[in-house]
């Protein structure tokens, strides 16, 4: 006989039903302004919109274009994006500077490189080179932290011992090394073999300098944080089914890529695939809190609050855990769940 429950029971049963589907229903409904930057390291994002894992979790979401991290997170910090995809530096500049923001989930980490040309490439074998040169960085990347950071480590001052010029894009700094205005310049993937095509030399990468090291994060406003968990929890499964789709269907990945990076798609293969990019999504704490430290001790900032209580965890750890869940005999969600543990614990 069919078991049927009291009617309290039913009623309760109905309510949390039509809750549900009137998130889901408000979830679709609702348009997810999303920043990201035109680079290969952002696939997941392509991915997803392409492949409708965002729609599979309920989600309408618009990817606007930024050329650097700086004008994505004063649009942010406006009211004009959801959610901002932007190099580490960018939200930590932003959060000493009193805003309230949250970091809840990673998109890639190192990838950044420092190029110059064949001729001054035999004189710049590492950070202490730099002395007394002009260096050209993107405002407010990621990798523009990482060098000032190594340069502290080894007693050179980048505001009295060299000249940092902040351009606004990576093609930016490209032709101002070729044009001999600066001596070397700091850019990202696909952009580091966009430049090796072009004659230039990559001499240093970031990964050697802080290995390891975070680059974009996925960050929101705490308030939309606090009012819309669901919401952020659907986006992170959806950006951890696109990484998991990069990872099994290269093709399709390139092809995704191709779309928003208007580059040719063996670079872009290249540069996705590459070594020096890591692809995790998780909101690596560690890393970051590393990060906040270095940007402390050489001055980049001028913040003495901790960082951690920034940096969110529980919605990535959700959605992961969800997908884990779901599908017990995925070794990549169990891989994944290491990661978070080593890194995020």
């Amino acid at each position: 006989m069919p078991i049927h429950p009291p009617p309290l029971l039913r009623t309760a049963l109905r309510a949390v039903m039509a809750a549900f589907l009137l998130c889901a229903a408000a979830r679709a409904n609702e348009t997810l302004r999303v920043g990201h930057l035109p680079v290969t390291g952002h696939a997941k994002f392509f991915v997803a919109k392409e492949y409708g894992l965002f729609a599979k979790e309920g989600l309408n979401v618009e990817l606007i274009e930024f050329t650097n991290s700086a004008d994505g997170l004063a649009a942010l910090r406006a009211g004009k994006l959801d959610l901002g995809a932007f190099g580490t530096t960018a939200p930590l500049v932003h959060i000493a500077k009193g805003a309230n923001l949250r970091i809840i989930g990673g998109v890639m980490g190192e990838d950044t490189a420092l190029v110059t040309t064949a001729a001054n490439a035999s004189g710049v074998k590492s950070v202490r080179d730099l002395k007394g040169k002009k260096v050209a960085t993107v405002r407010l990347a990621t990798g523009d932290a990482v060098l000032r950071g190594a340069l502290e480590k080894v007693h050179i001052d980048w505001k009295k011992d060299l000249q940092i010029f902040e351009l606004k894009s990576p093609p930016a700094v490209i032709e101002a090394v070729k044009s001999g205005q600066v001596d070397a310049g700091l850019v990202w993937g696909p952009f580091d073999l966009r430049a090796e095509e072009e004659g230039l030399k990559v001499v240093i990468r970031s990964k050697d300098l802080s290995p390891g090291h975070p680059c974009c994060r996925l960050t929101v406003d705490e308030k939309s944080l606090a009012s819309n968990p669901a919401t952020w929890e659907h986006f992170i499964r959806a950006i951890l089914l696109a990484e998991k789709f990069t990872r099994d269907h290269h093709p399709e990945t390139i092809a995704a890529i191709a779309k928003y990076v208007k580059l040719d798609p063996v670079l872009l293969e290249k540069a996705y695939y590459s070594p020096n990019l890591d692809q995790a999504s998780d909101p690596n704490v560690k890393g970051v809190i590393e990060f906040w430290a270095t940007m402390q001790s050489s001055e980049f900032i001028d913040a003495k609050q901790s960082i951690r209580p920034y940096i969110d965890t529980a919605v990535y750890k959700k959605a992961l855990d969800g997908l884990a869940k779901e599908n017990p005999k995925e070794p990549y969600w169990k891989g994944l769940q290491k990661v978070f543990s080593q890194r995020d614990s």
